[in-house]
């Protein structure tokens, strides 16, 4: 795409990549370039470091965390799990389905619907900051906490405010339901393969075991990372979505001598006089963590180091062991800028892994297409031998099918085509599929047994021990009764028989009817895929193929890919 005049938002625009991506878009003249980092100092400092280079750009610092609501985007994220009532809030938001309100609350959502940028290109290392929260540790203190019968509570709290996946998940849906609202039109993810390349052996761990369970969680979420991208770059509507997945160490910022640093905070000196050396008695115990122990020598750590970003600072020799042959070796941040940018324009670089999974997955084949018109002759035939009617179990999912499957079978059994159902009036039509549902003792008790109620014209429900909808998450747990919780769990998962139901069923097949009548009748090619032939001169109503129409046009649920 044409980057020209267009508004970029960086994420991560403060870091070692970030940096770099912002210096190789301003020579492609977009309008506006905003620079998000964690902190207001960082994002200001980002704007200035790129302003002499920036030409004609206006650049915009932004910052806090993409994590985060945004009445807390600036508030440490360790205080904000401290707090209660934060972690209350927190918890709920992560289990609870996303509304629009919902997502509205979150800094990422905020920024992005008002910016609304053409592009977005996201540096900050997700999975990183998801899976350094270390959920083993918070697990061993929950589990603690239950061992020796203590408070449960905050160390519950706290696990699950850190659990990887709910965090991942709802970032990402954040992330799309805000690009959509914005009309971005293509986003590029700078992801990593959580190892700098390296395999289960890698060496580099932080104090942790070989492999490092922390490091190994890093992985696991930029896989799941990347696969939830996958999805979203085949949802029709979505932007153009591309990762570039480095498979390297990422150097270097700048090489200089100076105060080191780890962890953001400089490492005081200590000494130990040789004659004063401990003994090592077996059985003793040994605390890592001894305050009692060394001597202030004064001072803080100095030395030669290069800066990689992100990653920290190294020593001469900490680099050159990484980046060695057979080690994690290393990759400029300015290539990975060229490469982002080659995508962008519309180069094919091979770097895309997105565009690689899409060229490595399996999708449909031809000799399943063929072979299904085969399994259906077999299902139907069995059908016929067995004077039954296969609709639904409710093992495939969601309620939503299993619901319209046997509204549909209803109307195929009183009306047989889609015709009879343009030419019928609702409530007519309500009343024989309530009668139907009275006399069919077998159909009903289908309905009812895999857990979907039937509700009746007159608003009464018929139900079995189980329904599933609402979606219960305990034994006992109750839904109080509402007219406006009533229609939500008609249309999720109630077969409805009520005449404003059936209005919509004779809606429906007017527009299939509609849209066949669209097609020219000398038009014989492949153009469209549900002609008059699909449908049957006959029109019989069949419900799997017109629950797939509604799911693939009233509910926007199409497979583009």
């Amino acid at each position: 795409m044409d980057i020209r005049q267009k508004t970029v938002l960086i994420l991560g625009g403060y870091g070692l990549v970030g940096q770099a991506v912002a210096r190789r878009l301003v020579r492609q003249q977009p309008r506006r370039m905003i620079l998000l980092s964690l902190r207001r100092e960082e994002a200001e400092e980002a704007v200035a470091s790129i302003a002499p280079e920036a030409g004609g750009v206006a650049l915009e610092p932004a910052w806090g965390d993409v994590f985060a609501f945004a009445d807390a985007k600036d508030r440490p994220r360790g205080e904000a799990f401290a707090d209660p009532a934060h972690r209350a809030r927190l918890i709920e938001s992560l289990l609870d389905p996303l509304s629009e309100s919902a997502a509205a609350q979150y800094s990422l959502h905020q920024l992005v619907t008002s910016a609304r940028p053409d592009i977005i290109v996201d540096c900050v290392n997700t999975a990183t900051g998801i899976a350094y929260q270390d959920i083993y540790k918070t697990s061993r203190n929950a589990y603690a906490a239950l061992k020796e019968g203590g408070d449960l509570r905050e160390s519950l709290e706290i696990l699950l405010v850190t659990d990887y996946v709910p965090q991942l998940i709802r970032h990402v849906q954040v992330l799309y339901q805000a690009m959509v609202k914005a009309g971005t039109r293509a986003y590029v993810k700078i992801g990593t393969s959580g190892t700098g390349g390296m395999g289960l052996n890698i060496p580099y761990t932080h104090s942790e075991e070989k492999p490092s369970r922390v490091l190994l969680s890093k992985s696991a979420l930029a896989g799941a990372h990347t696969l939830l991208l996958f999805l979203m770059a085949r949802t029709p509507g979505g932007p153009i979505t591309k990762e570039i997945k480095p498979a390297a160490a990422i150097a270097w910022k700048r090489i200089g001598y100076g105060e080191v640093l780890r962890g953001g905070r400089p490492v005081p000196l200590y000494d130990v006089d040789p004659a004063r050396a401990q003994p090592l008695v077996p059985g003793a115990a040994f605390r890592p963590l001894d305050r009692a122990c060394g001597t202030p020598a004064g001072g803080t750590l100095h030395s030669v180091f290069i800066d990689t970003g992100e990653n920290g600072i190294f020593s001469l020799e900490e680099f050159s062991a990484i980046t060695t042959g057979e080690q994690m070796e290393f990759v400029t941040p300015e290539e990975i800028a060229d490469t982002l940018v080659r995508e962008l324009l519309g180069g094919n670089t091979g770097h895309d892994v997105i565009n690689a999974l899409d060229n490595a997955v399996m999708g449909p084949t031809y000799r399943a297409g063929l072979m299904r018109h085969w399994a259906l002759e077999k299902l139907r035939a069995l059908e016929e031998e067995h004077g039954v009617r296969s609709v639904a179990f409710e093992n495939l999912g969601p309620p939503r099918l299993s619901k319209l499957l046997f509204e549909a079978d209803l109307l195929r059994r009183d009306y047989t085509s889609m015709g009879r159902v343009r030419e019928s009036e609702p409530g007519e039509m309500s009343g024989r599929a309530a009668a139907r549902v009275a006399s069919d003792a077998t159909l009903r008790r289908e309905i009812l047994s895999i857990g979907i109620p039937v509700l009746l014209p007159d608003g009464r429900l018929l139900r079995g021990p189980e329904c599933k909808i609402p979606a219960a998450t305990r034994e006992g747990e109750s839904f109080e009764v509402t007219a406006a919780r009533v229609e939500a769990w008609a249309r999720a998962g109630w077969v409805d028989l009520r005449e404003p139901n059936m209005a919509l069923w004779r809606d429906r097949f007017r527009r299939i009817r509609a849209e066949m009548d669209a097609i020219p009748a000398p038009d014989t090619s492949s153009r469209f895929l549900r002609d008059r032939q699909f449908w049957g001169e006959e029109e019989k109503i069949q419900p799997g193929k017109v629950v797939g129409w509604i799911f693939a046009m009233e509910e926007q649920g199409a497979r583009m890919k």
